[in-house]
């Protein structure tokens, strides 16, 4: 199941096939033969971030492959996930894995284990794109148990072809762009709703402490953050679920799906 390291020869062939899609609406079909020649993986999700909207799924485009765990992603979970808030923070486009991008605690999440965990992959590995300045292509491979995480074979196979998968993205982005927001819903992203969850509930600060809670930092993590004592973060949290008359993370995390179904209605 895993892959050797890859031929000049063959690369440049798979290259030049993919180049002749580049306006046609199988591209991204053809990109996942593409990279499965350089990588195995069980799953592959091709998804837009633009900053005024929210994930726009570009493949699979076949309904019967969306699981439940995944509209869930796309229409509200995603604001927890490590890879778009690496996208909104900044995040240098290139070849990211899962484990290098998410927060010490992530795993301990309740979005972790109600909605990540259903994906059952033991490893995630993004190529990140940059196809304009408000628009964000990632390409995540996942991997499950019965392979195992990505060898280092693997990874410099994707690492020596990313320069023209990265070029090939931003043209093709640039041809067929608009057909994908044209039928994406035209809802807003939810880029807000960590702030104005529990507002007027919690402090400032317990607000802010709640958020990174919710992404998945320890509390040694958001002590590290925000400069101050791990012992204070656990008092804030003990008011956090005082004032929000909670007692565990799956609790929060229902009033915050909901928070975002009334930030949706509005």
């Amino acid at each position: 199941m895993h892959k050797t390291q890859v031929d000049t020869s063959s690369l440049i062939k798979d290259l030049a096939v993919l180049t002749t899609h580049l306006r046609v609406h199988s591209f991204p079909v053809v990109m996942e033969s593409f990279l499965s020649s350089l990588c195995y993986f069980d799953t592959i999700l091709i998804v837009s971030y633009k900053k005024s909207l929210r994930p726009v799924l570009i493949h699979p485009l076949d309904p019967a492959e969306h699981s439940p765990s995944l509209k869930l992603y796309l229409n509200k979970a995603y604001i927890l996930d490590p890879l778009f808030n690496a996208i909104q923070n900044g995040v240098n486009p290139g070849i990211s894995r899962l484990v290098d991008i998410a927060p010490d605690s992530f795993e301990e999440t309740e979005y972790f284990q109600t909605c990540y965990k259903k994906f059952d992959l033991v490893d995630e590995i993004n190529l990140i794109v940059s196809v304009d300045q408000s628009t964000t292509l990632a390409i995540t491979l996942g991997r499950k148990k019965v392979v195992g995480s990505i060898r280092r074979t693997e990874l410099n196979n994707l690492k020596t072809a990313f320069p023209m998968i990265e070029a090939l993205i931003g043209q093709f982005w640039l041809a067929q762009a608009r057909d994908y927001l044209d039928q994406a819903p035209k809802k807003g992203a939810l880029k807000h709703a960590l702030k104005t969850f529990a507002r007027g509930v919690l402090t400032a600060r317990e607000q802010e402490i709640l958020g990174l809670i919710l992404r998945g930092h320890s509390s040694k993590a958001i002590a590290d953050l925000l400069s101050i004592s791990a012992g204070t973060v656990k008092v804030h949290r003990k008011n956090i679920h005082a004032r929000l008359n909670t007692s565990t993370q799956s609790e929060i995390f229902t009033l915050f799906l909901n928070h975002l179904d009334d930030v949706d209605n509005t």
